[in-house]
């Protein structure tokens, strides 16, 4: 294979990220980033991890389906990022990427002496 093929495949497999409304709109696998959304409480149904996440800049939000368990920091979340597409009313995640703040976030702007 041409190296300019590899680099062509490298491309092709990264997942972009998007927002709420173009998450929607494509129909393949992106990765998007909101903050976590109370308007839905987190749950179960079944084997499947139901939750909602809220774009950061438009406040629009969006139903999460995710295939597995409750990730252990969820509730310390402030940012989540899921990966999968959207389907049948809702975001159908395969990953979920879960930034909770560091344990240094508390000691920004002290001085050490």
């Amino acid at each position: 294979m041409p190296l300019s093929d590899a680099g062509y495949f490298f491309a092709d497999s990264v997942t972009p990220y998007v927002g709420i409304a173009e998450a929607r709109a494509v129909a393949r696998n992106v990765q998007v980033k909101g903050l976590p959304d109370k308007s839905v409480a987190a749950h179960m149904e079944d084997e499947t991890f139901v939750f909602s996440i809220a774009d950061e800049e438009t406040g629009e939000t969006m139903l999460v389906r995710y295939k597995g368990v409750k990730p252990d920091t969820f509730d310390e979340a402030y940012h989540i990022v899921a990966i999968g597409k959207y389907a049948d009313g809702s975001f159908n995640a395969d990953k979920l990427l879960i930034k909770c703040p560091s344990k240094y976030e508390s000691q920004k702007g002290k001085v050490n002496v």
